[in-house]
């Protein structure tokens, strides 16, 4: 019998339905890659539309709801992933073609053996929501954040602030870079448009970062705006010994070397850290790097500065990582609270008397910001708030709190310009006894 290939199409399907089909299971979501899908137009098409399946998940959930009166077959392997993809495709990029997804959706699923019994359930399915589509492309967003995120956040920043997040959450994030030289020549030949401070904004691209001009040379790292500011505030003589905790990738460490502080990276994860290393040596920084705990890491000389970028719910990043918003629940943001203040305890021991303590986190959760500094206020004698000043974030006046902290979130526009940027947080004390 002649070998029949696979239709075109097919394989860029099967393995994005693995991927978002891990997704689903709780996995972190991490793009395909060129080892994934070497041509680089089908990995970009298969990560827009896990992307999209991801981002759209509360509009799919209720389409879903309506064309499966009985709900998803139990263990029915890739069959969900499938639907969600075609879904997809059908509704929000029926420029790719109403037919191609009905066809590669059914040639799929009977590749899977744990759902190629559906195969006619899944024609069926595609069929009605085809009929549907333009229906379903004008539904509610406020289907787009989960029920109990949406309130949470209205209670915390308004209903029209979550609004923003929500359109914040389709849009996606573009691309941020911190430049290592004032360079405008480099920023025009990224495409790209100048934001705040040493940071700059590529909206579109047309291919990965590291084939952009600059990146071979250093002149560049990839760094959200918000997450840019945390490093900038310290106001330390250059010199100064300055311990960053939880230091990896290195977005952070590489700002406080550019500003000429003697810095010492620690992070509890080796393989981080070697990819910290691998950052570090394409910039050409050498930072003191140290695998360690960060909540027991007890240092001979205390530092002058320490900057905790500690672990969290990371909801701040949902426009890159839209699955957070379902994966992240009260038990999760409650634990890592408790990792928090473990961190904040072991930093306050590790610096000097009138050293300078930077506590961040990339989420938009209230306990893991604003609450934080009052428990930390409270359980740390000697650690007093040191307020941060608007003038100290020219640009982006508007995400310092009365009392001195910073909060960011998707719907601020950094340095004027279109809005969007992570939810960050940040508080600055000092030690005083």
């Amino acid at each position: 019998m002649a070998y029949k290939p696979d239709p075109a199409g097919l394989k860029l399907r099967l393995i994005a339905a693995q991927r978002l089909k891990a997704v689903l299971g709780g996995e972190h979501f991490v793009p395909l890659s060129s080892f994934d899908l070497p041509d680089g137009r089908d990995r970009a098409l298969a990560n827009r539309l896990i992307t999209m399946a991801l981002r759209r998940h509360g509009q799919i959930d209720a389409m879903i709801s309506e064309l499966l009166e009985k709900g998803l077959p139990p263990r029915a392997g890739t069959f969900e992933a499938v639907l969600r993809l075609s879904l997809v495709q059908l509704v929000f990029m029926p420029e790719l073609g109403a037919h191609s997804a009905l066809f590669l959706a059914v040639e799929a699923i009977k590749r899977d053996n744990k759902a190629r019994h559906l195969s006619g359930l899944m024609n069926a399915v595609l069929r009605k929501a085809q009929s549907n589509s333009a229906r379903y492309g004008l539904m509610d967003d406020d289907l787009l954040l989960p029920e109990t995120v949406r309130d949470r956040w209205t209670r915390a920043y308004g209903a029209e602030t979550v609004t923003q997040f929500a359109h914040a959450l389709v849009d996606g994030a573009p691309l941020d870079l911190t430049l290592r030289d004032d360079d405008p020549e480099l920023v025009e030949a990224l495409g790209a448009d100048h934001l705040l401070a040493d940071s700059a904004r590529i909206e579109s691209r047309d291919r990965p970062v590291e084939a952009l001009p600059g990146y071979d040379t250093g002149r560049f790292w990839v760094q959200d705006a918000a997450s840019a500011i945390p490093a900038r505030l310290f106001g330390l003589p250059a010199g100064s010994t300055i311990l960053d905790l939880c230091a990896a990738p290195g977005g952070k460490t590489a700002q406080l070397l550019k500003a000429g502080y003697a810095v010492t990276a620690l992070d509890n994860d080796g393989a981080r850290l070697e990819r910290l290393n691998t950052n570090m040596a394409r910039l050409g920084y050498t930072p003191y790097v140290v695998e360690a705990d960060a909540a027991t890491f007890a240092p001979g000389t205390p530092f002058q500065g320490i900057l905790l970028d500690a672990p969290c719910s990371a909801t701040g990043t949902f426009r890159r990582h839209p699955e957070v918003l379902r994966h992240r629940s009260a038990h999760d943001i409650a634990g890592r609270v408790r990792l928090q203040q473990a961190l904040l305890t072991n930093a306050f021991r590790c610096l000097e008397i009138g050293g300078t303590l930077i506590y961040c986190t990339c989420s938009l959760e209230p306990e893991e910001g604003e609450a934080q500094v009052d428990w930390a206020l409270h359980a740390l004698p000697g650690l007093e708030l040191a307020p941060i000043a608007p003038a100290e974030l020219v640009g982006l006046e508007q995400a310092v709190t009365a009392d001195g902290l910073v909060r960011t979130h998707p719907g601020m526009n950094p340095g004027g310009g279109k809005p969007g940027m992570d939810g960050f947080f940040v508080a600055r004390f000092r030690r005083t006894r």
